[in-house]
């Protein structure tokens, strides 16, 4: 059996693990490329090229991760089809946009597995996603280092968290942190009402905590329009960024994506596909699509 592995999108913390899983499984029948481009370009590679056995617990992608909106389009997306045919099964990482992928290869006789594997957690019907607990781990972890310094100077401080197009990074680490203000919308961001509240802390000699979702605003515009307003208060933004994606899998994501592996192995040797492996309640459930 030819099984066929890619990410779609962004990388995730545990995404290795995964991999590095299947290929325990498939050994030399196990192949990859570097999302729905590699699968157009029909670059695809025998999986032991990326040795995914000594990139097992890191974080990263080994076998690389892409975006490639193009796979939208008609012209390559016939293209992918046909090179997708070529295996038993074709396996993808990613957030809702893979899914949808998936459902699309598997209306023109592609053999599918979707498996959520995105920081963002916006699959709605599986309880987690690979690499959602690592991110929110290094906003608390990076913002635990700032606070200190943030209440020694009674300042606020405005975070941004990725999250693209879904707020539960935010949602998470900002009620971890206890944050005085949590933003997932753009509806909810109100500069008169953060103003009032920064100023009411400042002189009760109290720090700001505000933690805000990505695509939302300028922070750093938002940091500067404020301090002009609650002066002598200070107000400084920092962006977590990369570090979500980049810090070492957490020991839940690494026993999520053992899990989620295991499901996808259980869904390849059905008759079934395409198939979603979710994960609710701590077991995975494999759900039609």
């Amino acid at each position: 059996m030819k099984v066929l592995v890619l990410a779609s999108g962004g990388d995730a913390p545990g995404m290795n693990k995964f991999i590095a899983t299947l290929y325990k499984k498939y050994g030399k029948s196990l192949y990859a490329c570097r999302g729905f481009k590699g699968l157009y370009e029909n670059e695809i590679f025998p999986a032991s090229h990326f040795k995914p056995l000594k990139h097992e617990n890191e974080p990263g992608c080994c076998i690389y991760a892409c975006r490639f909106p193009e796979f939208k389009e008609k012209k390559y997306f016939e293209v992918a089809v046909q090179n997708a045919k070529n295996f038993d099964a074709v396996v993808v990482l990613g957030g809702n946009g893979s899914k949808r992928g998936v459902r699309a290869l598997a209306d023109n006789g592609v053999r599918a597995v979707f498996v959520p594997g995105t920081i963002d957690n916006d699959v709605e019907e599986s309880a987690t996603s690979i690499g959602f607990d690592t991110a929110v781990t290094s906003v608390v972890n990076a913002v635990n280092g700032l606070m200190p310094s943030m209440r020694s100077h009674t300042r606020a401080v405005i975070v941004e968290t990725m999250g693209r197009n879904c707020g539960e990074i935010a949602l998470a680490a900002g009620k971890k942190l206890g944050a005085e203000v949590i933003i997932t919308q753009k509806e909810q961001l109100d500069e008169e009402a953060l103003a009032s509240l920064i100023k009411t802390r400042y002189e009760k000699n109290l720090a700001t905590l505000i933690v805000i979702k990505e695509n939302i605003c300028d922070i750093a515009k938002l940091a500067t329009r404020l301090a002009k307003v609650v002066a002598p208060a200070e107000v400084k933004s920092f962006v977590v960024g990369h570090l979500q994606r980049g810090s070492q899998p957490s020991a839940k994501d690494l026993s999520v994506a053992h899990k989620f592996a295991h499901g996808t192995i259980k869904a390849i040797g059905t008759d079934a596909l395409p198939i979603a492996v979710m994960l609710r309640a701590g077991h995975t459930i494999l759900k039609k699509i």
